[in-house]
C-alpha cells in the first residue's frame, strides 16, 4: 500500500504519521491532493482529512465555513469520499459523542459553540455531503489511515502486524 500525503500537511505532524505508518509496512510519497489530507494510490475516490481536535473541526465547520464547504463541494463533484479523521482522544470515539463535548471556549465567551451545536451541525454535513466522521488518539492515526484507505487485504495484513 502507498498512501500519498498532500504537501500543505503540517510539517510535524507529517513526520508523526508517516513514522507511524512506516512502522506499518506503508510507503508514503507527498504531493498536492485536490482535497482531503491522505489518499491511497490504489483507490483515489477516498480521502481522510485528518483534525487535530474537535477544536480545529469546530473552527472549520463554524469560523471557515465557505472554504471548508467549498471543499466538501469539490469533493463530491469529483465523486470522492471524504472521511474527516479527528484525532481528539478517548473522550471523543464515534459522532455521537461529540454531542456531550464541552468546548473550553465556552468559559470565555458563552456564544461558542456547545458540543449539541456541533453534533447537528456535523450531522447535517455528514447527510449532505456524503462525510464519514471517525475519531482517534493521536497514537493511532497512521494505523487508522490505514484502515481507512486500505482494502480488506491491507486491514487483515495489520490485524496480523498488531
Amino acid at each position: 500500500m502507498v498512501i500519498q500525503i498532500d504537501t500543505r500537511e503540517h510539517k510535524w505532524e507529517r513526520a508523526r504519521i508517516e513514522t507511524q505508518l512506516t512502522k506499518l509496512g506503508v510507503k508514503t510519497i507527498s504531493s498536492k491532493l485536490y482535497v482531503g489530507d491522505y489518499q491511497s494510490l490504489d483507490n483515489p475516490r477516498v480521502v481522510v482529512d485528518r483534525k487535530k481536535d474537535l477544536q480545529e473541526l469546530c473552527g472549520n465547520v463554524c469560523q471557515q465555513h465557505e472554504r471548508f464547504r467549498n471543499e466538501l463541494l469539490r469533493a463530491l463533484d469529483a465523486g470522492i469520499k471524504i472521511i474527516i479523521l479527528c484525532e481528539h482522544g478517548d473522550d471523543i470515539r464515534c459522532l455521537d459523542d461529540v454531542y456531550f463535548w464541552d468546548n473550553p471556549r465556552i468559559k470565555k465567551s458563552p456564544k461558542a459553540t456547545t458540543g449539541a451545536a456541533l453534533f447537528a451541525s456535523l450531522s447535517t454535513i455528514r447527510d449532505r455531503y456524503n462525510v464519514q466522521f471517525e475519531f482517534c488518539q493521536k497514537s493511532e492515526t497512521g494505523r487508522r489511515i490505514m484502515e481507512l484507505l486500505g482494502d480488506g487485504e491491507e486491514r487483515q495484513r495489520l490485524d496480523k502486524t498488531l
